[in-house]
């Protein structure tokens, strides 16, 4: 059975999207890349970031699409195809992937949940801020600095000291 993705025009998604090397920190080492990549994608494919976290090895986004638009997945295809095309090719090739030839730094899919309610949405965006604390990587959610965390504590939406008291972390 085929997995079958779930597009909703306008809608509003979480994402998670790994490097193949689960070990690497290629993310944070070039930070810089994956943001040019992104800031290119959203000029000429518009959408907004409802929230987002970069670690070393994988990212997660809550992302809300323009009205009568439902293509995240080319989205995503353009941000790891910019991001991959701007590093060197160093990294090992399996059979496959040459046969194709892909580079090997993305896991081929990503995985993507339709937000559905309110509820959900506040779900999957603390989640979001919160996931370098669940991984271990800060002792608090501010101390991260590759989150809109950051913003959404400008914002007013969370206090600098917030650290997801009461989140459900099955996402």
């Amino acid at each position: 059975m085929r997995y079958r993705r779930n597009y909703v025009a306008g809608g509003t998604y979480f994402f998670t999207v790994n490097l193949l090397n689960r070990q690497s920190a290629l993310l944070i080492e070039h930070i810089n890349l994956i943001r040019e990549s992104v800031r290119w994608v959203k000029q000429h494919q518009p959408f907004y970031i409802d929230a987002w976290v970069v670690l070393p090895d994988h990212l997660h986004a809550v992302m809300t699409l323009p009205e009568g638009d439902d293509d995240y997945s080319n989205r995503w295809r353009e941000i790891k195809k910019r991001f991959s095309k701007s590093l060197p090719k160093t990294e090992l090739l399996d059979d496959t992937r040459r046969r194709h030839g892909e580079r090997g730094i993305w896991q081929r899919r990503f995985w993507e949940h339709t937000i559905g309610d309110e509820h959900d949405y506040w779900h999957h965006v603390n989640y979001v801020h919160y996931n370098p604390m669940k991984h271990g990587l800060v002792n608090r959610v501010v101390e991260w600095p590759y989150s809109s965390f950051h913003k959404a504590v400008k914002r007013g939406v969370y206090s600098h000291n917030w650290c997801g008291e009461g989140l459900i972390l099955e996402a």
